[in-house]
């Protein structure tokens, strides 16, 4: 399972989920160009140490992220999904997308994935912040593939 950020604009954002990426054990893949410098002190404040512990790769273009993950399913999570998250069946090696803070997916973007999710919300709101999203979605694909991490309730 991977988590990929397409164009991020947040640094916060980013940080949060390097940190949610190596605490659950998968690799973060982030599509530029970003709203911000890999050197931005809101993504080292937001991510801290677990930065270091992330397996966290850039990639200049969307097509150079395609290229890298030929025949590898493509699932975006947009409010524009035709389907929930809950209703769908993920699979071990599914790259999870989620779109731009302000813009979410551009069309051609969107079309060239394979599925996409959305997160059921009360109608009439846009969004849900795109960490938090991330998260949700994230962590119910794991649960679903039994990649879950096996790790001790008492956190040793």
């Amino acid at each position: 399972m991977h988590l990929v950020l397409f164009q991020p604009e947040i640094p916060h954002n980013v940080g949060t989920l390097m940190r949610f990426a190596a605490c659950m054990g998968m690799s973060l893949h982030i599509i530029e160009p970003c709203g911000f410098l890999f050197t931005d002190k809101h993504l080292k404040r937001a991510g801290m140490d677990y930065i270091e512990l992330a397996s966290t790769r850039r990639f200049s273009s969307w097509e150079a992220f395609c290229e890298n993950h030929k025949g590898i399913r493509r699932v975006a999570v947009t409010p524009a999904a035709d389907q929930f998250y809950t209703d769908f069946s993920f699979q071990h090696s599914d790259l999870l997308i989620m779109g731009q803070e302000s813009a979410g997916f551009p069309a051609d973007i969107l079309e060239d994935c394979h599925e996409a999710v959305a997160i059921p919300m009360v109608p009439g709101r846009r969004s849900l912040n795109l960490a938090l999203a991330a998260g949700i979605v994230t962590m119910e694909a794991l649960r679903q593939t039994g990649q879950l991490p096996k790790g001790d309730l008492n956190g040793e």
